[in-house]
């Protein structure tokens, strides 16, 4: 992952194929709904395979765009974490009633979303599923400046650096990590066409102040989240290690909690060669509770 300094645009920065503002919503039957959120820099578009597998079982899903998440890069490195959890609260709002049990789960950041709506809506959030929880980055693919990041991050120079997506690009599939290669390495800063598709080709450091910020709020908050909790990571995750989601086992303090290991995939979980074993994973926990065999 290189490091870029760029000063900003020159000109006015050409946006991506437009996301609609609600993301995704299907309408489901069974009473149940299903609250999914893409992580940072991500799209609706990587866990839309669990989703649409999800509403074929009864489950209304709703996955909302992040906000700013569509935006120019320099319009998305402002935006602060708490404007990303108000998609989620605002996702919550449009499915709290109507159904009997509502259900959060959510990749990488977009788990530790998960998790605070959990602990806000403690009485309404049925269970949690958190894939590839990221509170450290602490991946084999990370960069060797990592340690130095956190000195960029407390000065203005955390508005001018960005990391250049690299491979594997968090997977492990030959075929899609070609098609990311194709797009990633060929991208400019300021070249955002494919942004709906593939999510954005720089990671702006700016962003990673944000998600300190969200890590040291969630952390307090963890050992007030009793709802059932699962926690699904590659034992290869490049981008944060299973450290992340034993610690987040450790500290919630749910009866039933479970972290599932897998084998062959990288951080992508949702879109990499076990997404079908990660969706199935997850339909037999949220069918477990509102079936009535798993309770809190």
């Amino acid at each position: 992952m290189a490091l870029i300094f760029y000063p900003g645009p020159g000109r006015t920065v050409k946006q991506g194929a437009p996301l609609s503002g609600e993301g995704v919503f299907l309408k489901g039957n069974n009473g149940c709904a299903a609250i999914l959120i893409h992580g940072l820099t991500g799209t609706p578009n990587e866990i839309k395979f669990l989703g649409v597998s999800l509403n074929k079982k009864g489950y209304t899903v709703i996955c909302p765009r992040l906000k700013n998440h569509g935006a120019p890069l320099d319009v998305l490195k402002d935006t602060k974490w708490e404007d990303f959890y108000q998609s989620v609260r605002d996702a919550y709002m449009e499915v709290k009633d109507g159904h009997r049990f509502i259900f959060v789960s959510g990749l990488s950041m977009g788990a530790l979303l998960a998790l605070l709506l959990a602990d806000e809506f403690r009485d309404r959030i049925n269970g949690v599923s958190c894939l590839s929880p990221t509170l450290f980055y602490d991946g084999w693919n990370t960069p060797w400046y990592n340690f130095l990041l956190p000195l960029a991050i407390h000065t203005p120079l955390r508005n001018y650096f960005y990391h250049k997506e690299d491979p594997p690009y968090g997977v492990k599939n030959k075929r899609m990590r070609e098609r990311l290669h194709n797009y990633y390495s060929n991208a400019g800063i300021d070249d955002a066409g494919k942004i709906s598709e593939y999510g954005y080709p720089f990671f702006p450091v700016a962003l990673l102040c944000q998600l300190k910020s969200l890590v040291s709020h969630l952390v307090s908050r963890l050992e007030n989240i009793h709802v059932p909790v699962q926690l699904i990571q590659a034992k290869d995750d490049d981008i944060s290690s299973v450290k992340n989601s034993q610690f987040i086992y450790d500290r919630v303090r749910s009866k039933t909690k479970e972290i599932v290991l897998l084998h062959d995939s990288y951080h992508c979980i949702t879109a990499d060669q076990e997404r079908k074993t990660v969706t199935a994973k997850i339909e037999e926990f949220f069918s477990k509770i509102h079936s009535g065999t798993e309770k809190e």
